[in-house]
């Protein structure tokens, strides 16, 4: 993503007030550094596991669930919209709050609300309860969406995109994983949906641990930038006081940057979809639910090696919109086929979405891409997730009104095919070779 930028370069692009663990790594021992280095890729892998199970294993249960809440499909078609309308809420936070109390701890935060709302929510006793658990577990998954690619690139600036395709290996690893095994370790512990859900409370739990020994090193950190902070109140001048952070870019000034938040949003809207109503669909064509639940698997474990190839492509070329246009097809046709034989060729088509669903890890590839600076990374990544999550929202809750009252799968699969032609052409747009920070500049 940022290849062209070196080590150093990156380092004095970064603004002060977002102090993160890996500037305090600095002036630890070289041995004490290479061992919090090895903690951080332990933190950014567990994270990203943990970013997609609290969704995708819903949607492996959606119709138990359902049933047990007596949910109407209309109701159901919101709770697949809550997620993209948590990560457009809490998202935008997620800058500030690194710049409070850094990334490493807002991170650990989130691991520890995805931790309690999961497993609170299967034992709420009724939607809204259910509804209100699940918002707090997509907050924690909001704020550590936002702050990967921002942890990523402050700790590892000479491999953004390798680092970024491990992260994008383990969130598609997480996702599948849950969509895979959900149904089956449901039956394994006596056949409760409550169960099922809760058990991924755990893998969220242990997610927390890598991010202590981070927060903990930041707390000297802390104490620095206090006392600069009062140094520079009786004006007098410090280390951490001498650069002051850069004014704020005017981000929705930048065409690059909406194109790219809209392209977020589009790619954000099939996603859920497909993890919120995918293994329904199949279930209504009468494959088993069982195997409802590894076809979306197959779906979402496409993404494991293809989210570690597209990054990696995506830095080699000028322009990505041959990425776009390629994905887009896959999605035009696996939709296609989802019309009109959707149990007849059901493996082809988990396929084909599963190749499609990976403008995700290209759409952070690009975040990367369109901005030269550390600060201007973390601003974009907010403005184009929450701006793209809120674009999402309508669409899952859109499809389950449409089942509900079409009887059938015909119209939402048309709107769900439809919605890939606006994601190609965004998709090229923004993947110009151009950066945020030019445009604003040609704009001053």
């Amino acid at each position: 993503m940022m290849a062209g930028m070196t080590g150093e370069e990156t380092r004095t692009a970064m603004s002060p007030p977002i102090r993160s663990s890996a500037q305090d790594a600095e002036l630890q021992p070289p041995a004490t550094r290479a061992w919090m280095t090895r903690v951080v890729i332990i933190g950014i892998v567990l994270t990203a596991l943990n970013l997609r199970p609290a969704i995708t294993s819903l949607g492996a249960l959606l119709e138990e669930v359902r049933d047990g809440l007596g949910m109407s499909g209309s109701f159901a078609g919101l709770l697949t919209s809550v997620p993209p309308l948590c990560f457009a809420v809490f998202g935008v936070m997620a800058p500030r709050l690194a710049r409070r109390f850094g990334p490493a701890a807002v991170v650990c935060a989130g691991m520890v609300a995805i931790a309690a709302g999961l497993a609170i929510r299967p034992f709420a006793g009724n939607t809204a309860g259910f509804l209100v658990a699940s918002a707090l577990a997509l907050m924690g998954i909001a704020v550590s969406n936002v702050l990967m690619p921002v942890i990523v690139k402050r700790w590892f600036p000479d491999r953004v995109g390798s680092m970024t395709g491990l992260y994008s290996m383990a969130l598609a690893l997480g996702t599948a994983a849950a969509a895979a095994v959900t149904v089956p370790m449901t039956r394994a512990l006596g056949g409760s949906w409550h169960a099922g859900l809760a058990v991924w409370a755990g893998l969220a739990a242990v997610a927390v641990l890598p991010w202590i020994p981070l927060v903990r090193a930041r707390g000297t950190a802390l104490s620095r930038d206090a006392a600069s902070t009062r140094a520079s109140a009786h004006g007098v001048p410090s280390a951490s006081a001498a650069g002051q952070e850069p004014s704020a870019l005017r981000i929705t000034r930048s065409r690059t940057a909406w194109a790219l938040a809209v392209f977020f949003g589009l790619q954000a809207t099939a996603a859920y979809i497909t993890m919120g109503w995918m293994a329904q669909i199949f279930r209504d064509a009468g494959v088993p639910a069982g195997t409802a639940g590894l076809l979306l698997a197959v779906t979402m474990v496409m993404g494991v090696p293809l989210a570690f190839v597209i990054p990696r492509l995506a830095t080699r070329l000028p322009h990505q919109g041959p990425i776009v246009v390629a994905l887009g097809v896959c999605g035009l046709v696996g939709y296609a086929g989802l019309y009109l034989a959707p149990a007849g060729g059901a493996w082809a088509w988990a396929l084909l979405l599963g190749i499609a669903n990976c403008a995700f890890p290209l759409a952070l590839t690009m975040v990367g891409m369109r901005a030269r600076t550390g600060a201007g990374v973390a601003q974009l990544s907010a403005f184009a997730q929450s701006t793209g999550y809120l674009i999402s929202i309508p669409g899952p809750l859109l499809v389950g009104v449409l089942y509900q009252h079409s009887g059938g799968w015909g119209l939402p699969i048309a709107l769900m095919a439809g919605l890939m032609i606006p994601q190609i052409v965004v998709g090229i747009l923004a993947g110009r070779d151009r950066t945020v920070e030019d445009e604003a500049a040609r704009r001053r």
